[in-house]
């Protein structure tokens, strides 16, 4: 098994190539890219390189959890307006019914998200709801479309190359949201209680001049339980494409981007909204990409903070001015 490395920028990769790098966790193989295969792309705002928007023949993005606090509607609405495509899969849970049924939340840019999705399927983008365990109460309106959404609970695409992909959200091959659901919400509102503490915890290290850390990112990594339930979910979806005789599959779910390729079968998933900020796009030739809008604000941050160290550094500090030396009073001469 092979996997690829969260580096910068950008990533492709061509079915039928091993694609490689060094994760530095259990379980996964150090490699090396294919030769002329670039792999990780980083976003460059509403124009990519010489001012043109960046155009796609398929973009696959999931689990944005809207009506939660910890979408990034920002960098979302970014990409949203960066990028265009023929047809743009929304690879499950879209809207977190988990979270809006235990409280509300629900602002202006999570409207502003909606409308920009209306918004490209009405200037003739095919946009495609793949219906997720977080959005699963849309599950009864799975066949019908609204607003030129068509929601399905699983879909299939062919690439431009001819290769057939799965695309299904994931949940159905995680063992705990499938047959332990109580456990499951629990562990929602622990991602939840992380996500929060982990907000914080990047507040205080801004204040101290230090970038943005993520703490369930470096948990994902470092904890091997973490890394084995991954290398589970993937090799289920994989198996699960393979049996049905398709060449890839496309999903989310674990909030983990990743494009790999295991005995001729593809498996690429596009992340989340909430943290990584990652999506997978289609090349006009058939080429899958990782898209990592996340990596993006963090360069932004890192040369916002370089800049503000260097004003610090040169800004002259003014001293107080020496205090006059006093002299005893002379006697006046006799």
């Amino acid at each position: 098994m092979t996997t690829v490395a969260r580096v910068q920028p950008p990533l492709s990769f061509r079915p039928g190539t091993t694609a490689s790098g060094d994760h530095g966790q259990a379980g996964h193989h150090p490699r090396t890219p294919p030769s002329g295969q670039d792999r990780r792309t980083g976003g460059c705002g509403p124009d990519g390189p010489g001012g043109e928007r960046r155009q796609y023949r398929t973009v696959f993005i999931s689990d944005l959890h809207l009506g939660t606090r910890f979408c990034r509607t920002d960098l979302l609405l970014d990409f949203l307006d960066a990028v265009d495509c023929d047809h743009l899969f929304l690879v499950g849970d879209i809207v977190d019914g988990w979270r809006l049924r235990r409280s509300w939340f629900w602002d202006g840019p999570h409207n502003q998200v909606v409308q920009a999705i209306l918004a490209k399927a009405a200037a003739g983008t095919r946009v495609t709801w793949v219906i997720g365990n977080h959005d699963e109460c849309l599950m009864a309106y799975a066949g019908l479309a609204f607003g030129g959404i068509e929601l399905v609970r699983e879909s299939e695409h062919e690439l431009a190359d001819g290769r057939r992909f799965l695309i299904v959200h994931g949940d159905a091959f995680d063992m705990v949201v499938r047959y332990a659901k109580g456990v499951a919400l629990l562990g929602d509102v622990a991602y939840n209680l992380a996500l929060r503490a982990n907000r914080w915890l990047n507040v205080a290290r801004r204040r101290l001049g230090l970038p943005y850390w993520s703490l369930s990112a470096y948990l994902k990594q470092r904890v091997k339980e973490a890394v084995d339930f991954i290398n589970r979910f993937e090799r289920a979806v994989t198996d699960e494409a393979r049996r049905r005789g398709y060449d890839g599959v496309v999903c989310g779910h674990i909030h983990h981007a990743d494009i790999r390729e295991t005995d001729g079968i593809v498996y690429a998933n596009d992340g989340d909204w909430v943290e990584s900020c990652t999506a997978i796009a289609e090349t006009r030739d058939g080429r899958l990409q990782i898209l990592d809008w996340g990596a993006r604000a963090r360069r932004r941050e890192l040369v916002a903070l370089a800049r503000a160290r260097r004003s610090q550094a040169g800004t002259p500090r003014l001293l107080p001015a020496p205090v006059a030396e006093r002299r005893p009073a002379r006697e006046p001469a006799a």
